[in-house]
């Protein structure tokens, strides 16, 4: 029953994966190795292995319709201060540090895609919404130099943040709450995520804002079938990029 699953060579039994795909789904902010290593009576290790595992599962593996209509687009900085980093850990790279960028955008009446990038250039961002928005799509932003080139094929228009934060219907204000949400799970409950594990939390994130309309049952339906046709291995997990 478990191969071709997220649980195949698992010796962990559906009794304590399914009631952890359960605490995954519905938690709002997430819920620590820890935390999940207590619900079900397993080590912190294997909660966290598990946890990622199920990360895997909820993770969209293609975008086959571009987003349309209003769409916001905004870039954050996700990480710890330099400044509260133990010396062994500092980059000593200025302010921001090791800090990951994370770029996303949502569709007003549809869904949220965040990701983690690379850059804030404007390579990188324009190419990732020319990527995932539709030509003729009206895209909200902020005064960030990197996306003024949208307007060439895009209704673009932006809010200088150092001036005002919401002008009409022209501000990013729903994909600043995603981060907000996302970055209070981050800091609240796992306290500590590394770069290359980042991107699995904010699947893990992403997921649960496209589902929030659904209740924690409808939510838990509609995750289990994605567990079919994905495979993590510890190996692949602990090893760095």
């Amino acid at each position: 029953m478990k191969v071709g699953t997220i649980f195949e060579d698992s010796p962990i039994g559906l009794d304590k994966w399914l009631p952890a795909l359960w605490l995954l789904t519905a938690s709002k902010k997430g819920i620590s190795s820890y935390q999940m290593a207590r619900s079900l009576g397993v080590t912190q290790k294997t909660a966290w292995f598990m946890d990622h595992r199920l990360r895997l599962a909820m993770r969209t593996e293609s975008f086959n319709t571009p987003l349309s209509g209003e769409v916001e687009a905004d870039e954050t900085w996700v990480g710890g201060k330099e400044k509260n980093k133990h010396n062994s850990r500092k980059t000593h790279g200025g302010p921001l540090g090791s800090k990951a960028v994370v770029m996303g955008m949502l569709e007003r009446k549809g869904e949220v895609r965040a990701m983690v990038v690379r850059t804030t250039r404007r390579t990188e961002l324009e190419g990732k919404i020319r990527e995932h928005v539709s030509p003729g799509s009206v895209v909200y932003t902020d005064a960030l130099k990197s996306y003024r080139a949208l307007r060439e094929d895009y209704i673009h228009d932006f809010v200088d943040h150092a001036a005002e934060y919401v002008r009409g219907r022209v501000h990013t204000n729903g994909m600043e709450n995603f981060w907000s949400l996302f970055k209070r799970g981050l800091n609240g409950i796992y306290h500590s995520v590394e770069v290359e594990h980042l991107d699995r939390y904010m699947d893990e994130f992403t997921y649960r804002f496209n589902s929030r309309k659904l209740s924690d049952g409808e939510r838990f339906t509609a995750s289990v079938p994605r567990i079919a046709g994905k495979r993590l291995t510890y190996s692949a997990l602990i090893s760095k990029p």
